[in-house]
Formats: structure tokens, C-alpha cells, sequence
């Protein structure tokens, strides 16, 4: 065999070997590329699912956030109108000019002379003129929205007549009524 012709044999299975290789090559690459794609087909399907989870999870939390705040807005709102209702009913309470405010003047009186005989009576302001023509010995003015409070000439004892205390506990016992009317559609 001649030097050309062994070279062209070289050369020959140099150029099947470099084929084998190459195709082995693209092979390899071919199949690390399907790999490739069917792992990242797998992270971002789990990725997906994991952000659309998340992002119900989120919204699950955001709703019931601002459900609360809502309540808690609503709580405030109801609270500020009750503290208004209760304010006006004191300032109706405490004018000279309430309907009825005479006879229930007199209804106290008639209660405390059958317990409070020989006390002293101290008024409030606003009521003065009208408790000086009772039977009691009037003393000093007391704080209130209307009435009068008994006290013995010792100070041993004190009958509370006036209208505030009266009044807190028909608001506390009446409470679940105004919270009806007010709120209540």
C-alpha cells in the first residue's frame, strides 16, 4: 500500500469516526436538550402551582383583613352613635324645660318623705325652685341633671334621688332596645 493510499484510508475512517462522533454528539445533545425542557416544564408547572396557591392564600387573608377592619369600622361607628344618643338624651335630661320634669320632681319627693323623714334635702341647681316648697330642709346645691339627694343631719346617711343614676340604669337596662332601633334595618 502506498503512502496516498494509506493516507486516504486514514483520512477515510478519520471522516466515519468524526460522523460517529458527531451524531453520538447530537444524540447526547438532543436528548440533555428534551431533559432540559421536560425539567423546566416540571419547575415552572410547580412554580405555577405554587404561585396560584400562594396567591389564593393571599387573597384569603386580604379579604378577610378587610372584613375586619370593616367590623371594626362599623363597631366604631356604632360606639360614636351611641355615645351621640346618650349625650342627647343627658342634655334632655338635664333642660329645665323637660316635658314631665315637675311630676317627676313631685313622684321623688313622695317616695323620699316615706323614708327620708327629718333629712336634709340638697337639690340640684336646676330643681332648687321647685324642691324649696316641699316639707324637707333644704340644704346646699349638689351636681346632677336634675333631683335632689337626702342626707341624715349626721351625714351618716345618703339617698341618692337625683336623676343621673336613674337614668344610667334605664340606659343599661334598655340598651339591647336602642341598639335594635338604631342599627337593627
Amino acid at each position: 500500500m502506498t503512502l496516498d493510499a494509506l493516507a486516504n484510508e486514514i483520512a477515510s475512517q478519520a471522516k466515519v469516526e468524526a460522523k460517529l462522533i458527531i451524531s453520538a454528539a447530537k444524540e447526547q445533545a438532543k436528548q440533555i436538550e428534551e431533559k432540559a425542557k421536560e425539567e423546566y416544564s416540571s419547575l415552572s408547572s410547580d412554580m405555577k402551582v405554587r404561585a396560584e396557591r400562594e396567591s389564593a392564600q393571599l387573597a384569603v387573608e386580604l379579604v378577610a383583613s378587610a372584613k375586619q377592619a370593616n367590623q371594626k369600622h362599623l363597631l366604631i361607628a356604632k360606639r360614636e352613635e351611641l355615645d351621640e344618643t346618650w349625650n342627647s338624651i343627658r342634655t334632655a335630661v338635664s333642660s329645665p324645660n323637660l316635658e314631665g320634669r315637675s311630676d317627676m320632681l313631685k313622684d321623688l319627693l313622695d317616695e323620699a318623705g316615706k323614708t327620708g323623714e327629718g333629712m336634709i334635702l340638697h337639690p340640684v341647681t336646676i330643681d332648687r325652685k321647685t324642691l324649696e316648697n316641699g316639707s324637707f330642709a333644704i340644704g346646699d346645691d349638689v351636681e346632677g341633671l336634675g333631683g335632689f339627694v337626702l342626707e341624715s343631719k349626721d351625714g351618716s346617711i345618703v339617698l341618692d334621688y337625683r336623676f343621673d343614676n336613674r337614668l344610667e340604669d334605664a340606659w343599661k337596662n334598655n340598651l339591647g332596645s336602642v341598639n335594635k332601633m338604631l342599627f337593627d334595618n
